[in-house]
């Protein structure tokens, strides 16, 4: 472990600060509890009892050992900023506490813009078809705090770029970042700052670890920083190959087989063999809201790819389908943008929802036809009167944008239009 000042033996000494009270500030109580760690704190502004004012909060700062920041509160936007700025030295995450608690357990670490959560899945359905001792926690669903790992068990963590840009002592055996686009800005402030953050999975690996990466330029700031891990530069020069051995046409939309040759990088270092591999993908499902292919009737093809909130993530399903009736729309992303001149002959018609009607306006005005829908049921319905029966069409939700203006989440945009489809589909088709 690494010199950090903090460790299982003085743990119960020390005063800490929990920060935001949501499923991981929950989960770091529940372990504190199983701990017998007692001085601590919990501080949310949104939450009546646990709300502190400023200058007691500064006071509590300056008291504690340790900040354990829930990975939604971002320092820079926070009331509070220029003190945690100064205390920033002071701030962990629920993953240093893991790591701290289980240090012979290796970590296989997933973080990227797109594709974290599907590889994360993907590697734990492989590795389980192969007998493996494996948990999957981090920022997919579970805290990696409610994880209780057997001995020697692998750990597989999806970790954002919050969860990495407060981490200190991390040091996963496997890290990978898969991919990288312009997000999260309102959190991270800029691109830079949120690149760097992602590199943060490297920094504590020493030469015994791995480090798995394709972008070019990721790739040069590994160089520049000299990580000490092992570099494995991924290549995608190899999907025609992987696409005739997996039988599962999950794995057509590129994105997905591009996840997967990531994944095999970490399976043949864990020297899992190929024919485990590929007999276990036949059953792989995929996540729901990330381009899941629901329901097919009469030559429609039903897509739900609630998750899709940049541009970016977007764009492969444009590309990948033809006589697109696509659904957009909601709160894009900072510096997001949307260039679909490539895509527009994949496109029959655009229809716009949410708040933010104006920005896809001036994008989409004079290259592809589109309409501007009151709500996502409207839009729906809108479609439902348009498709012809006699051709292959694609419906397909895939906002490019963030769910926050008319839903609680991307999750409920999802069912929302998975929902509102049966209900059309019965009544149109």
């Amino acid at each position: 472990m690494l010199n950090f000042g903090l460790n299982q033996k003085n743990i119960t000494t020390k005063k800490f600060l929990i920060y935001g009270f949501g499923l991981t500030g929950k989960s770091v109580l529940n372990f504190f509890k199983k701990k017998k760690i007692k001085n601590f704190i919990i501080v949310d502004d949104k939450i009546k009892r646990f709300k502190i004012e400023p200058k007691t909060l500064l006071n509590k700062i300056r008291e504690t050992d340790y900040i354990i920041m829930s990975p939604g509160v971002s320092i820079f936007n926070s009331k509070m900023n220029r003190y945690f700025k100064k205390s920033e030295k002071k701030i962990i995450s629920d993953l240093d506490l893991f790591s701290i608690f289980h240090p012979k357990n290796e970590l296989l670490m997933i973080t990227g813009t797109n594709g974290k959560s599907t590889t994360c899945k993907m590697l734990e359905h492989i590795l389980k078809y192969s007998n493996r001792k494996i948990h999957l926690g981090g920022n997919i669903g579970m805290p990696i705090l409610n994880i209780n790992p057997r001995k020697n068990s692998k750990i597989i963590v999806e970790a954002s770029s919050f969860q990495l840009s407060y981490s200190k002592i991390i040091k996963p055996k496997y890290a990978a970042i898969l991919n990288i686009s312009n997000d999260h800005e309102d959190w991270h402030k800029n691109y830079t700052n949120y690149k760097f953050a992602k590199l943060k999975i490297f920094s504590n690996q020493d030469k015994k670890d791995f480090a798995y990466l394709q972008n070019n330029d990721l790739i040069r700031k590994f160089r520049e920083k000299n990580f000490k891990s092992k570099l494995v530069k991924i290549s995608y020069k190899s999907e025609k190959f992987f696409s005739k051995k997996i039988s599962n046409n999950y794995f057509k939309y590129l994105p997905n087989l591009k996840n997967f040759i990531f994944a095999y990088f970490f399976l043949k270092a864990l020297k899992v063999k190929d024919k485990s591999i590929f007999n276990s993908l036949k059953k792989f499902k995929g996540l729901t809201h990330r381009y899941e292919i629901f329901l097919k009737k009469r030559n429609n093809t039903f897509i739900n790819d609630s998750k899709a909130t940049s541009f970016d993530a977007t764009k492969h399903a444009l590309e990948s389908n033809k006589n697109i009736f696509w659904i957009v729309g909601g709160i894009p992303k900072k510096n997001d943008k949307i260039i679909i001149k490539k895509f527009k002959h994949n496109i029959t018609e655009a229809f716009i929802i949410g708040k933010n009607i104006e920005h896809f306006k001036k994008n989409f005005k004079g290259v592809i036809k589109f309409t501007i829908s009151k709500n996502l049921k409207q839009a729906i319905k809108d479609i439902f009167q348009k498709i012809k029966l006699n051709r292959d069409n694609t419906i397909l939700l895939s906002p490019a944008s963030a769910s926050f203006d008319q839903f609680n989440n991307f999750e409920e945009r999802g069912r929302i239009f998975k929902k509102y489809v049966s209900i059309y589909a019965k009544k149109y088709l």
